[in-house]
């Protein structure tokens, strides 16, 4: 009985990294392409440019995640149905997913447009970042269609179990940045221009690859041109679980986003060591991240092949692999926050500024990889409203104004901000736990009866 059982841990560690790893590859590849703007920028221009990049890539990073957030009813439902044997209902999900999200990049690239000089003013950008930011802003919006192209084409290969197909996307796409990033930023002296170009181009660049590669290769789903007319129901069930999840994740960065408003106005010595431990986070933010991920899709397939104790045991698994990696991580940061924000930058005032905000914010990556791996199982119950409600309360009770508190509280030093970011996510934590208690014996005998 004993060796049953654990043959059975076994598989059910090998099956969760056999996911995880490709999928934090990726994860490391797209922060990796993302930090390589600010670190390249960093060695050729100052303190106004850095910012510039990172205001821009913030906003843009919010409207990233929130795609990829809305893509994510689209792997539950292909998990789903792949699950209980239905790759006819995975294709009609699939169809309507590219039917639905080509329409509306297209818009959402027309409006972003018609709002840069706007949105450059509601982040109280720094005078000397101003004209960078709107130029970052500008090529970068004009992208958007190759960053909706992407995450629909992964979204579908995750819902089918298959995160090692997109890991080989985005390394595509973190080599084309790099090398552009170098030519732009260096001797075509593009400034933050150049930064937007690279990481436009590299997207442009990975998403033909991909639908080469998708042409190529059978999907194992017998997708048909009937499958791409837009279906009440199919699109009801895939906005179901994105749309809260999508408003989540862009609630989560507009937190942020009034973070980085907050400490604009402090001046650009503290905007650019913020937005340099910002890149960091998203860097080190890629094992919750990628827990997220794993149970929300390995836990769907479980769930659609009846099978909903399998989706907790993953859970759990989950939580064990965060907290250990979060705790550790914390007490490291400790003992070379500074040197980590040097990587970054050489002027002095900014390493200062930046070594305790990280000292302080580093606590985020345990509480977040806690409400991420419970936020990853409510979706794959198709509960992902549970996941909208622990942030937005987190957000409006702690993140926000806490953070404009520690400002003013303590003009010399950034590390009770640092602190109070964290904060949020602790109120998550334990929103999630209370609901998992009360809402786990519905989800066990609804998963079982499916």
């Amino acid at each position: 009985m004993t060796s049953l059982s654990a043959k059975k841990k076994g598989r059910l560690w090998h099956q969760i990294g056999a996911f995880c790893l490709p999928y934090l590859c990726s994860c490391f590849l797209q922060t990796l392409y993302g930090m390589a703007d600010l670190f390249i920028i960093g060695q050729f221009e100052g303190a106004g440019s850095i910012t510039a990049v990172s205001i821009g890539s913030q906003v843009m990073h919010m409207l990233t995640v929130m795609i990829v957030g809305l893509a994510m009813g689209t792997t539950v439902h292909i998990g789903r149905s792949i699950g209980a044997g239905r790759r006819d209902l995975a294709a009609k999900f699939t169809g309507n997913t590219i039917t639905l999200f080509l329409g509306g990049s297209l818009v959402l690239a027309a409006a972003a447009l018609g709002l840069v000089g706007h949105v450059v003013d509601w982040m109280s950008t720094p005078v000397e970042a101003v004209t960078g930011t709107r130029d970052y802003l500008t090529i970068c919006y004009m992208g958007i269609p190759f960053i909706t192209a992407y995450n629909i084409i992964s979204s579908i290969f995750r819902g089918m179990g298959n995160s090692r197909t997109p890991m080989y996307f985005v390394a595509i796409a973190c080599v084309a940045n790099i090398f552009l990033d170098l030519l732009f930023m260096g001797p075509l002296h593009l400034g933050p221009a150049g930064a937007a170009l690279g990481t436009v181009m590299s997207q442009a660049i990975s998403v033909v690859i991909s639908l080469w590669m998708v042409r190529r290769h059978d999907l194992g789903i017998p997708l048909e041109r009937a499958d791409l007319k837009p279906r009440g129901d199919i699109l009801k069930k895939l906005l179901r679980v994105g749309v809260p999840i999508s408003v989540q994740d862009g609630f989560i960065q507009v937190s942020f986003l009034v973070i980085t408003v907050i400490v604009n106005a402090r001046g650009v010595v503290d905007a650019a060591a913020v937005g340099i431990v910002e890149k960091f986070i998203s860097f080190v933010f890629m094992v919750p991240s990628a827990m997220l991920a794993t149970i929300s899709a390995l836990g769907s397939i479980r769930i659609g092949a009846g099978r909903p104790e399998q989706a907790v045991e993953i859970l759990y698994a989950g939580l064990k692999i965060v907290v250990t990696y979060g705790v550790a991580l914390a007490v490291l940061i400790q003992f070379c926050a500074y040197h980590v924000v040097g990587v970054f930058t050489s002027e002095p005032d900014v390493i200062a500024a930046g070594g305790p905000y990280l000292k302080g914010y580093i606590f985020d990556t345990t509480f977040a990889g806690i409400h991420f791996s419970f936020s990853g199982y409510f979706t794959a119950n198709g509960r992902s409203e549970i996941s909208f409600l622990h942030n937005l309360v987190s957000i409006v009770c702690a993140r926000i104004p806490l953070a404009y508190l520690t400002s003013q509280m303590f003009p010399d030093t950034l590390l009770p901000m640092g602190l109070a970011t964290a904060s949020g996510s602790l109120v998550s934590v334990v929103i999630c736990v209370v609901a998992y208690r009360v809402l786990k014996p519905k989800f066990l005998h609804a998963g079982a009866d499916r």
